[in-house]
């Protein structure tokens, strides 16, 4: 079950990276965290790689991408 702040870690701001979520106002992306997971890097390795980041950052990550897929698909008849 999801812990219930940890979307409140993904921040949104105009004037950092693009306007793009990224990790408690830090100027790590989401996209950055999922790429690196993606890629086969352990929890672990990126923590040691961006030690500002915390274990909640990453699974708030892949909460997020998670909330993100689940829209409902509209397609025209």
């Amino acid at each position: 079950m999801m812990k219930p702040s940890l979307l409140d870690r993904i921040t949104i701001e105009p004037g950092k990276c693009g306007g793009r979520p990224s990790i408690r106002g830090m100027r790590i992306r989401v996209t950055d965290v999922l790429g690196l997971l993606a890629a086969g890097a352990s929890h672990q390795e990126i923590l040691e790689d961006y030690p500002t980041l915390e274990e909640d950052d990453i699974l708030a990550s892949l909460e997020y991408a998670a909330a993100q897929t689940d829209h409902a698909i509209l397609i025209a008849a």
